[in-house]
């Protein structure tokens, strides 16, 4: 009976396969081997994995051995390119040639003459050992140059979403931004920073909307890879590795966010979450906790009811018992119509926003002259941390006392971390200094007119509206509609049309504030002075 080929080709890495040609150049070989030796190829199996360890963990391999135990009535000879093919550790080798010869399987090797004698079984363990060698040889090369990289500010490891790697002139292959996933990132990031996004559950439900930013393969985003991605120091643009020993190293790539953002999301994290998650709210009910019932000043509740056909009708209702609404639902296109209309009527007049701008901007250019001072105050401080830092150094170096090794290293972490936040803040204070359009513009522009922001529908959007426009809870009763509800700061400043609830007919009723030729205005009515809550409005 005549013996088949099977030809066994290896590569270490997934790069080497895309960007070399070994498998393909091993496989030539040996069939020119095979062809030489007048053997049939009955099948190639390839890996693209380390050679050491244990060879039962390339699937390669694994995929050869089965092919070969499924045929025990066949004669095989397994063809490598090269011995190190076979495996790079010696005592793996050993294992997977007592595991051809349980087999019955012959083994040849275009570089390496395979001899069952004593002395030929020495030389393969020796040339086993060798590769061996110069995998843990090549391994401790690669980990010292590594090091080096990234001491240098470099990051060689799997790059964090947003980021990709390029061969940057002047400093070889480095991060940077990979677009469009860099923007989302940093608005998921200073989302969270600023509370637009009160949860990393709010987090989580940004980024799977956006079809760019990768799902798992169950097609969602796992809550761990939030956390990993809210505490990614590499997004401030600074390196920790345990492995390399390195703390809020400055890295050479761009920086999504600054250091202060990070900071910002590392308090809230640590902090009390403010809105636990909660299944049934979704994306379906934007206000959910923003409107309360007019009767007992609950926040309403929200719930879908089926109809004929299975089609689901949106809800708000109270919920509270003993309430005189309870259990009486408000349609939900009503409810966030009505809510619409007054952030439609959120508009300052003309000459008060001219005056506003003007304001703003002469605030801005005292801010100017006013960071000249905080820099040098800055710089001083820094002087302070980096004294102190070099005193406790030397007290670490001087003593032997555990206790007080751990303090001191505690104290050096500390102190390296405020260094590091304010050269950031040095850095980033004299970089924003005269940028007034990039600043304030936006905010100007959502005070002039917050219904465009309405009216894009997004759900983060109308959340932040809502948190921007209005005080407090807005108070709903389901006969009247909204009462008059308690704005923001920036707005009661500016003055804007509202709805206010009174008399004793209950009808809606519009009032304008607008400032005077001069500038004045009278402030708006607080809810308190608008019709007292009454059960009857509900009845």
């Amino acid at each position: 009976m005549s013996s088949k080929a099977v030809i066994y080709c290896r590569v270490s890495s997934k790069s080497q396969e895309l960007e070399g040609h070994g498998l393909a150049s091993q496989e030539t070989r040996c069939r020119e081997f095979a062809e030489a030796k007048g053997l049939e190829v009955a099948a190639v199996f390839p890996d693209t994995i380390t050679g050491g360890g244990d060879f039962m963990k390339r699937p390669g391999m694994v995929a050869l051995l089965s092919f070969i135990d499924a045929q025990p009535e066949e004669s095989f000879v397994v063809i490598f390119d090269d011995l190190k093919r076979a495996s790079r550790d010696t005592r793996a080798f050993l294992d997977l040639r007592d595991a051809f010869r349980t087999r019955g399987v012959q083994i040849e090797c275009l570089n390496f003459k395979f001899d069952d004698s004593p002395e030929g079984e020495f030389i393969e363990t020796i040339m086993a050992a060798q590769g061996a060698l110069e995998r843990k040889q090549n391994s401790r090369q690669v980990a010292q140059k590594m090091k080096v990289r990234i001491s240098q500010g470099y990051w060689t490891h799997l790059n964090p979403v947003g980021f990709r790697f390029a061969t940057v002139k002047g400093h070889g292959r480095m991060m940077i931004r990979d677009e469009p996933l860099a923007s989302i990132v940093t608005e998921a990031l200073e989302g969270y920073a600023s509370g637009r996004f009160q949860t990393q559950a709010e987090v989580l439900r940004f980024l799977e909307r956006k079809p760019q930013f990768p799902h798992g393969t169950s097609g969602r985003i796992s809550p761990e890879r939030v956390r990993n991605l809210l505490t990614q120091s590499l997004y401030a643009g600074y390196i920790n590795s345990e492995q390399y020993g390195l703390s809020w190293l400055k890295a050479q790539h761009e920086p999504l966010i600054s250091l202060e953002t990070y900071h910002k999301i590392q308090e809230r994290r640590s902090s009390v979450a403010r809105a636990p998650k909660r299944a049934n709210i979704g994306d379906e009910f934007v206000l959910r906790g923003v409107v309360s019932c007019a009767c007992c000043g609950t926040p309403l509740r929200s719930s879908f009811s089926k109809g004929r056909h299975g089609v689901r009708y949106p809800y708000y209702l109270c919920q509270t018992k003993g309430c005189e609404a309870y259990g009486k639902s408000i349609r939900r296109d009503k409810l966030e119509g009505e809510v619409g209309e007054l952030i439609k009527r959120l508009e300052p007049a003309p000459a008060l926003m001219n005056m506003a701008v003007a304001m703003f901007k002469k605030a801005w250019s005292i801010r100017d002259h006013q960071a000249v001072d905080t820099t040098a105050h800055l710089k001083r401080q820094l002087t302070d941390v980096k004294q102190t830092l070099k005193k406790t150094v030397d007290r670490l170096l001087d003593t032997s006392n555990d206790a007080v090794v751990r303090a001191c290293e505690d104290k050096i972490s500390d102190l390296e971390k405020t260094k590091v936040l304010i050269e950031d803040q040095i850095a980033n204070g004299t970089a924003s200094r005269g940028q007034f359009d990039q600043h304030l513009e936006p905010a100007l522009q959502f005070l002039a007119n917050p219904w465009k922001l309405w009216e894009t529908g997004q759900i983060e959007i109308r959340r932040l509206v809502l948190k921007l426009s209005f005080a407090e809870r807005i108070m709903y009763c389901r006969n009247e509609g909204a009462r008059t509800p308690e704005l923001s700061f920036p707005f009661r400043a500016l003055g804007g049309d509202f709805i206010c609830h009174e008399g004793s007919g209950g009808r809606p009723w519009n009032r304008t504030r607008r400032a005077s030729p001069r500038g004045s205005y009278s402030p708006l009515p607080h809810l308190a002075a608008c019709r007292p809550l009454s059960v009857a409005c509900c009845t």
